[in-house]
């Protein structure tokens, strides 16, 4: 047994034995490990593959996908300088980024400052700085507060350039990996030009080149040392320390980052000493941001520029002279009602709006109740009822009835009472029947009501019932106003403009001429209906001396008031109300917004400054001719009287000399023309003559009593 063992053990050794030997340990008792603990390794090395394989595809996609340029590029609201007609800036609006710059081909001092101050480490990390993150912990710790933060320039380009401004744990890390593919794609040069041309400095600018301008007048390649040390401190609160709002605080923060700036062996001691004082010198003029004009037209003017660098300037069809006129007006009138708010529209009938008044202080309230406030218009809707009427046939001379009327369950009544029975549509629209406009309705139809005021241009919703003819919808005072230019201009519908229009292209002037030859056919007999208003009928008070059409609108429990018209250059609509439409004591469109249509109308119509200028000759030479006339007939009866003197005078009467000087003396008569006339009188006795000029001679020598 034993020769065979030993046999088996050398045959193993040569490996002949298929029988492996005993291992030696086998019997040995072995550690047991959990099955968890196990898996724990492998997970953890799986996680870890799967993170990395993220984080590759995250940057590839990065790396793919977003646009490095972002940073460069125009902002989408591009500052914008609103202007008059006349070339007048009105109103700034936007936000005023100008073109990137190049910091390498900038001041070294320039790019410096903004990495003392905001990240000394730039040079030296990959985009995230832990030894920052790190020191900025540990301050906000001791302070008890957020006083430091741990972001790299870098990280503060991909926040800026890339994310929103939200803080969250998501955006933080989004804003990491950003950083990080930044800094791979990118030089130290280019993430830093990238940066200053892209972050805010306060005031509406965003980029060096543009704050520069705002606040130096000067590019960033001319920048001082205090200059560039001021905007670079700007970056910790750019909105409150914005030099042109806070100098003092701005200057402050501006030595904190020269001081910096030495404490890093970035400049030298002389440089410290020669370092100039950064003075305000702002490059750009103050404007108001805003008025109900502004705010109205600021989309189109937008749209016009599109999106570019600097700061443009867009005309735009505003009348100063008239704007100045509408807002005093309408303060003025109101200021004696019991309405305390008001809008009023003027527009050129081709749609060119002049004037915008959309309250009575924008300083108080920007809300614009010309265009964005939705009111009942009242009996000023009857437009829209009488031109659907006109369309179907008939004419001003189609008779109504104007007396009470009861259609379904609704009965409107007259809102004075009364009732003139048998009428003529003239005379029921300058009367402003309410019962002859709810008849008109029901004979042509609520639907053919709502057809005329979206032909007009009316965009509102409408009520789909018969009163809708007393104006119960809710319009803009805009919309309505340009309505009633349609009738002006001849042409519908009319869109309102406030930026002025470049050359036509071909689709343009073809919807012109396709306009103009449909025209309005009704247009004539609406004229008639609108001007009976104003010479006959609620607007009476507005007649002015050139033809005029308009219509008073009063809503239910006088909540609304308005008058809308126009002359032949010039069309008008004003609103006058509550804003938390509580009825007014009395007001009616015929009085408080028809005093504030005729005045404006008087001020600023050139149709009516010309009428009112050939009136005023008319009657200058009337009374230049009376004046002749009188002038006329007191020298005829002072040469009368002359004659009756000197015939005195010639029979020996001595008063007569004396009556004779005291003419003399008052100015009626020279002595000259007293002995003119002696000789005519007695030509043919040279003697006589000589003696009735003695007589008259010794007169003006005697002193007066």
């Amino acid at each position: 047994m034993a020769l065979f063992r030993g046999d088996k053990k050398a045959s193993a050794a040569v490996g002949d034995d298929p029988w492996p030997a005993a291992d030696p340990h086998a019997d040995a008792p072995t550690e047991h490990i959990p099955f968890r603990q196990r898996k724990w390794p492998r997970r953890l090395s799986r996680a870890s593959a799967v993170f990395l394989l993220l984080f590759v595809i995250t940057v590839a996609w990065l790396a793919w996908t977003a646009p490095l340029g972002k940073a460069l590029e125009p902002l989408e609201s591009p500052a914008i300088v609103i202007e008059a007609a006349d070339g007048t800036p009105i109103a700034r609006r936007g936000q005023y980024k100008d073109e990137p710059v190049d910091i390498t081909a900038l001041p070294d001092y320039v790019g410096e400052a903004f990495i003392a101050i905001e990240d000394r480490r730039f040079y030296e990390h990959w985009g995230i700085d832990p030894r920052g993150i790190a020191r900025a912990f540990f301050a906000n710790m001791q302070a008890g507060g957020v006083v430091q933060g741990g972001s790299t320039l870098t990280q503060q380009l991909a926040k800026t350039s890339f994310l929103s401004l939200d803080r969250s744990y998501k955006r933080k890390a989004q804003e990491v990996l950003i950083a990080l593919w930044l800094e791979a794609w990118l030089t130290k040069e280019e993430i830093l030009s990238r940066y200053v041309s892209s972050v805010y400095y306060g005031d509406g600018a965003y980029g060096l080149r543009a704050a520069s301008r705002q606040y130096f007048s000067k590019t960033p390649e001319e920048l001082t040392l205090g200059e560039a040390a001021m905007l670079a401190g700007l970056m910790k609160a750019p909105s409150r320390l914005a030099p042109t709002k806070n100098y003092e605080a701005a200057r402050a923060r501006g030595r904190l980052v020269i001081a910096a700036l030495k404490e890093q062996g970035l400049i030298t001691e002389a440089e410290w000493q020669a370092a100039e004082r950064a003075r305000l010198n702002p490059g750009r003029s103050t404007l108001p941001t805003g008025s109900y004009f502004a705010d109205w037209v600021y989309p189109a003017a937008a749209d016009r520029v599109g999106v570019a660098y600097g700061e443009a300037r867009v005309r735009t069809t505003l009348d100063p002279a008239m704007q100045k006129s509408a807002e005093r007006i309408l303060r003025q009138r109101l200021a004696s009602s019991s309405a305390t708010q008001g809008a009023l529209i003027a527009m050129r009938p081709d749609g060119r709006i002049v004037a915008m008044v959309g309250g009575v202080d924008y300083s108080q309230s920007s809300f614009n109740r010309a265009v964005q406030a939705k009111r009942q218009s009242g009996s000023a809707f009857k437009l829209f009822v009488y031109d659907a009427a006109l369309r179907q046939g008939m004419s001003p001379d189609t008779m109504i009835e104007d007396t009470p009327v009861t259609i379904g369950d609704w009965s409107p009544e007259n809102h004075d009472g009364r009732y003139a029975g048998s009428i003529t549509l003239a005379d029921a629209f300058a009367r402003s029947s309410n019962v002859a406009a709810a008849r008109l309705t029901e004979t042509v139809g609520a639907r053919a009501v709502r057809g005329a005021a979206r032909d007009l241009g009316i965009e509102s919703d409408l009520t789909d019932d018969l009163t809708i003819a007393l104006g119960t919808s809710e319009t803009s005072l805009l919309e309505m106003t340009a309505a009633y230019a349609a009738f002006a201009a001849g042409v519908r519908p009319i869109q309102p403009y406030g930026v002025e229009r470049g050359s036509e292209g071909w689709t343009d002037r073809l919807s012109g001429i396709f306009g103009r030859l449909q025209g309005i056919p009704e247009r004539r007999k609406m004229l008639t209906l609108l001007q009976g208003v104003v010479d006959r009928g609620t607007g009476s008070r507005v007649r002015l001396p050139v033809p005029a059409y308009g219509k008073t609108g009063t809503t239910s429990d006088y909540r609304d008031a308005l008058f809308i018209g126009f002359v032949e250059d010039l069309v008008v609509g004003v609103w006058v109300g509550n804003d938390d439409n509580s009825p007014m004591n009395g007001v009616t469109g015929s009085n408080v917004p028809a005093d504030i249509w005729h005045s404006f109308m008087l001020a600023n119509s050139d149709a009516v400054r010309a009428a009112q200028s050939r009136i005023a000759r008319a009657n200058a030479q009337a009374e230049r001719q009376q004046q002749e006339e009188s002038e006329a007939l007191d020298i005829g009866e002072l040469i009368g009287i002359l004659d009756e003197d000197l015939g005195e005078l010639a029979a020996g009467d001595a008063e007569a000399a004396d009556r004779l000087a005291q003419r003399v003396e008052d100015g009626d008569f020279t002595a000259e023309q007293i002995e003119q006339r002696i000789e005519e009188a007695v030509g043919d006795s040279p003697q006589r003559i000589e003696e009735l000029d003695a007589a008259l001679e010794d007169a003006l020598e005697e002193p007066a009593p």
